[in-house]
């Protein structure tokens, strides 16, 4: 099965004092456990993930410092990342899209299952994806 991690979720991964740091975490480790599982990106979740440790002044990073965050992030899993082209337009997006907190979201869900993936969230209301679970 292969994840596209969603911001939330990327950022959560990347910070173990993020307050979901450990259940993102936990649910990588007994991926990796199964070893048959990928984690994904998009142009999306990364951009996401290194304007919000750029602007939050809890993070402080510079852009080359989120670059480099990344990188490491990527290159240090247990579990194989890959990357998702994103080459959908407005036309792509699902028909449950009705408000504009949703339409990111909707776009991530459709471009993870164009492209043999599911949206792995933190989020409980987006529809179709996954839900990260809570520590057992």
């Amino acid at each position: 099965m292969k994840y596209l991690l969603d911001v939330n979720a990327l950022l959560a991964l990347s910070f173990i004092e993020h307050q979901f740091h450990r259940r993102v975490a936990t649910w990588v480790r007994i991926l990796a456990e199964e070893g048959t599982t990928e984690l994904a990106t998009c142009s999306i979740t990364e951009l996401g993930l290194i304007r919000i440790v750029v602007r939050a002044p809890q993070y402080g990073f510079t852009v080359p410092q989120a670059r480099s965050l990344l990188r490491r992030l990527k290159a240090a899993s247990t579990l194989n990342f890959t990357f998702i082209a994103d080459n959908h337009d407005i036309s792509h997006l699902p028909d449950w899209v009705s408000t504009p907190k949703q339409i990111t979201d909707g776009h991530l869900a459709q471009l993870a299952r164009a492209n043999g993936a599911i949206l792995a969230t933190l989020d409980r209301k987006i529809s179709g994806a996954f839900l990260i679970p809570t520590e057992r």
